[in-house]
């Protein structure tokens, strides 16, 4: 806390020093252009006025341009007066253009005051933060709609009749073809007469279609020819 303030007892020291210096060699200079009296003395006070003016504007952050234009101009005035209050110019001897300046000084320092003062600075843009987009709620998809079900069709009543309707007779199926026999090797058939007498002597009894037919492994239409050769 020490420290702070003696940094601060510091600061303010230095600008007393700087404000009173300066303030004193605008007035030598005010004074040397024939403005004598108060109105040497009003002359810091209106330098001193647009710098502070200059100053807060720059500090407010809008208009930047226009604040540092007056700073400047300002800070040339009261730079110029210092510089020239050490040796540099003939205080007895003003030339005609400093006069001019020192004289006409006044409009423009209320031109730049109340520029400063009224001119209303355009307001910085403020982000603002994205606002947060609503949660979207599933909503449940719809189920399948159910059918509607289907009328049922009404039974037709037949009302009988007294008199019966004639059937035609259906057509007889014709005969198809005879279809050929089929020719026997012979030595199937001395195969043949072997198993049945095999099968004669093991059983006692003469052989059949099916069991020839399933010793010998042929047809069934082969089978029944060869029998009929037994």
């Amino acid at each position: 806390m020490r420290a702070y303030l003696g940094r601060i007892d510091a600061v303010l020291v230095q600008a007393v020093i700087a404000a009173a210096l300066s303030f004193a060699h605008l007035h030598d200079i005010a004074a040397a252009a024939g403005q004598d009296g108060w109105k040497g003395w009003a002359y810091p006070i209106s330098v001193d006025l647009l710098l502070v003016a200059a100053w807060r504007r720059l500090r407010s952050g809008a208009a930047k341009q226009a604040g540092w234009c007056w700073f400047v101009i300002a800070l040339t005035a009261s730079l110029g007066a210092n510089i020239a209050t050490a040796g540099l110019l003939d205080v007895h001897a003003v030339p005609a253009w400093l006069r001019i300046l020192v004289a006409g000084w006044p409009a423009v320092a209320f031109l730049g005051g109340t520029l400063l003062a009224h001119s209303s600075p355009q307001p910085a843009e403020v982000e603002t933060a994205p606002r947060p987009e609503p949660e979207q709620v599933n909503a449940p998809a719809p189920g399948p709609v159910p059918a509607e079900p289907e009328p049922e069709p009404e039974p037709v009543k037949f009302e009988p009749s007294d008199e019966a309707p004639e059937l035609e007779p259906a057509p007889a199926a014709s005969p198809g073809p005879a279809l050929p026999a089929p020719s026997v090797p012979a030595a199937l058939v001395d195969l043949a007469r072997k198993v049945a007498a095999d099968h004669r002597a093991r059983t006692g009894a003469p052989i059949d279609t099916t069991t020839l037919r399933a010793r010998l492994g042929v047809p069934a239409q082969l089978a029944e020819a060869v029998a009929a050769h037994l």
